[in-house]
């Protein structure tokens, strides 16, 4: 008997138990992979979360509008420290690298993710086209028994076959690289 991947949880309404186990497995996933990240991955995403949120640009409002109407003097009492602004531009400069730098850690990690992503899509999205391949021919073989023949209808016949996703791939760069001598992205005869 097999063992089933995760528990089943019951299903919220409108969503059935087996999408429901499913975002179950991909929240506990998250939460793992977040657990698992480096000090340093977790300290570049929090700051970069911070400073993508709007008490950051609040916090910049305040700070430099205070050393700018510090040091054009229109605070009285309080005497300029920076009349030329070289100063609060070098703080500024030095802010941008070091931000800048957090944010394509950030990227940098996201962008693995959803290479991670693409991936599993894409292999999800050939098991079904493979499997849906073999539930046509199936049918196909179950059609004359049924009285039907499958052949009048070439659709079926053409997706009875299995496609080659090398080909596929070798056709859309040729496509865009304007060269119209690509191979056939299907196979002649199902497996």
């Amino acid at each position: 008997m097999k063992k089933p991947l995760a528990p089943r949880p019951e299903a919220a309404p409108g969503l059935t138990p087996a999408l429901e186990r499913n975002i179950h497995a991909l929240v506990e996933r998250r939460k793992r992979e977040q657990s698992d990240a480096s000090i340093q991955q977790k300290v570049a995403d929090a700051i970069t979360s911070f400073t993508g949120s709007m008490q950051f640009v609040y916090l910049h409002l305040f700070a430099f509008g205070f050393w700018i109407a510090a040091n054009v003097r229109w605070l009285p009492g309080i005497s300029p420290w920076d009349e030329s602004f070289v100063v609060l531009a070098m703080i500024a400069s030095v802010e941008a690298i070091f931000l800048s730098t957090f944010v394509l850690i950030s990227q940098n990690r996201m962008a693995a993710e959803a290479d991670r992503r693409a991936e599993l899509d894409l292999q999800i999205s050939l098991l079904t086209e493979h499997e849906i391949t073999k539930v046509v021919a199936l049918l196909n073989e179950m059609a004359p028994k049924m009285e039907i023949d499958p052949r009048q209808n070439e659709e079926l016949q053409e997706a009875a076959s299995d496609i080659a996703p090398e080909r596929v791939l070798d056709k859309i760069d040729q496509g865009l690289s304007g060269r119209n001598n690509a191979p056939a992205a299907r196979s002649q005869k199902p497996e």
